[in-house]
């Protein structure tokens, strides 16, 4: 505490270690729960527990613990125009939570990509997710509809992209991923 460990969760993961296995815990008598429990305290990211079996009767705890640890990106709301032309600005809002208890580290892309057969665009947002703390957050911008767009309907999809490859990274706890990694969030009309 004296070397202000408490706020290094904001900037960089927390890894642990367990002091003992599951099994060795459980055989003494140790309090699962409470030891779990510490670790989200601490925002871990990654806990190390030397690649040891986990007693039967904790395996739902620590299922549970694995959606609290590190983040946990839900897309909570989507607001988007039914109809956009090309060479024009987009109205978006996108409300986050981070159901973890930590942010990610990498500053990975928030994009929206239109797509369909006849043509798609990629449209990167200026959002540092990194940011992005246990709890909500907002994304409210206006983003430019690329003017190469032909007319037609269009999925309106979302993504975490990686900065290297510019692709879907970063699996998010709602419905709708397609086998690219993206998420088809519904439609939307070029015109």
């Amino acid at each position: 505490m004296r070397a202000g460990v408490q706020e290094v969760w904001k900037r960089s993961p927390v890894s642990l270690e367990s002091c003992g296995v599951p099994e060795t815990w459980k055989r003494y008598g140790w309090d699962v729960d409470y030891n779990l429990d510490q670790a989200l305290r601490w925002h871990v990211s990654t806990l190390n527990i030397k690649s040891s079996p986990i007693p039967p009767e904790w395996e739902k705890k620590f299922e549970d613990f694995e959606k609290k640890m590190g983040y946990r990106f839900i897309l909570r709301r989507l607001e988007y125009p039914r109809m956009v032309r090309p060479g024009e600005m987009m109205p978006v809002h996108m409300w986050f939570l981070n159901a973890g208890v930590a942010p990610v580290y990498r500053k990975y892309i928030l994009a929206v990509e239109l797509y369909a057969s006849n043509g798609e665009a990629v449209i990167k947002t200026p959002a540092d997710i990194t940011t992005w703390l246990p709890g909500d957050a907002v994304f409210d911008s206006t983003l430019y509809v690329p003017e190469s767009l032909k007319p037609g309907e269009y999925h309106f999809r979302v993504g975490l992209l990686d900065p290297r490859t510019e692709r879907p990274a970063i699996k998010l706890a709602i419905e709708g991923r397609q086998p690219d990694g993206w998420y088809d969030l519904g439609a939307i009309q070029v015109q």
